[in-house]
């Protein structure tokens, strides 16, 4: 596939594509072919976040808003954006020159207080 041309600075590289590419629903087998372009979908979902807009003000370069809900619902349903997420952040760390994976992290005393109390609930 040719390299797409970046509109937004919100826009997926080629690179970040291709890695999360696959972990998107495959198209139906049988029944009505898919109109939208997955890229595109996640493209304006990207734009959205980003931008804080609402969904009826995605510039028209996008798919119709109605059609990008439609896939983030069906997104959220599968819980796909923690993944894709994760594989987009390892992809950015590599690309810096940096371990896939931190070797360390921060965590300050509120949520220190509230993983204590949970544990202890838990027991």
């Amino acid at each position: 596939m040719a390299a797409k041309t970046k509109r937004y600075p919100s826009d997926l590289t080629d690179v970040e594509w291709a890695a999360m590419e696959g972990l998107l629903p495959k198209p139906a087998q049988r029944g009505r072919r898919r109109k939208a372009d997955l890229r595109e979908v996640i493209n304006a979902l990207r734009y959205l976040v980003r931008s804080g807009c609402g969904w009826r003000m995605l510039p028209k370069d996008f798919p119709g808003w109605q059609t990008v809900y439609w896939w983030f619902r069906r997104l959220m349903c599968r819980f796909l954006f923690q993944t894709l997420h994760d594989v987009v952040l390892m992809l950015d760390r590599e690309l810096e020159g940096r371990q896939p994976r931190p070797s360390a992290g921060v965590v300050d005393s509120r949520h220190a207080e509230s993983l204590i109390l949970e544990l202890s609930n838990g027991l």
